[in-house]
């Protein structure tokens, strides 16, 4: 849905993320409000949101903001690389941006059983303890 810019309040609302979070991540350079208000209050477009959401995402499977900064930029290489245009890329610059997200797809998705098997454990942990209080007289 593409839609009128937003101003950080209703950005925090869509994407979770707190104000401050949100000025954290302007100021690291992984997201750079679109427009501004006439008042020069930074404005946000969806595009904006949805760069705020790879970022939220990639956070709980523990990405630094530099690896975050670089799997975004690398995509925003290739999303910009158009034949015949200065953004060309070279198919050697292409190959190994490509290579690059590869390697960010399997870290999430190695992160991710990982945390899948911490839930595991913690769920049978929690069950443990439901099961000892259960079976105590209090």
């Amino acid at each position: 849905m593409a839609g009128e810019p937003m101003q950080i309040g209703e950005v925090a609302a869509r994407t979770e993320l707190s104000l401050r979070t949100i000025r954290q991540y302007e100021d690291n350079g992984l997201v750079v409000p679109s427009a501004a208000s006439p008042g020069g209050f930074p404005l946000y477009t969806d595009a904006d949101v949805s760069r705020l959401m790879v970022i939220r995402r990639m956070k709980p499977l523990g990405f630094t903001l530099d690896e975050t900064r670089e799997l975004l930029t690398a995509v925003d290489l290739l999303t910009a690389d158009r034949p015949g245009t200065d953004t060309e890329l070279t198919s050697e610059d292409r190959a190994a941006l490509v290579t690059r997200v590869r390697r960010y797809e399997q870290a999430a998705a190695e992160r991710v059983t990982e945390l899948r098997t911490q839930l595991a454990r913690a769920e049978e942990f929690a069950t443990s303890l439901r099961g000892r209080l259960t079976s105590t007289p209090v």
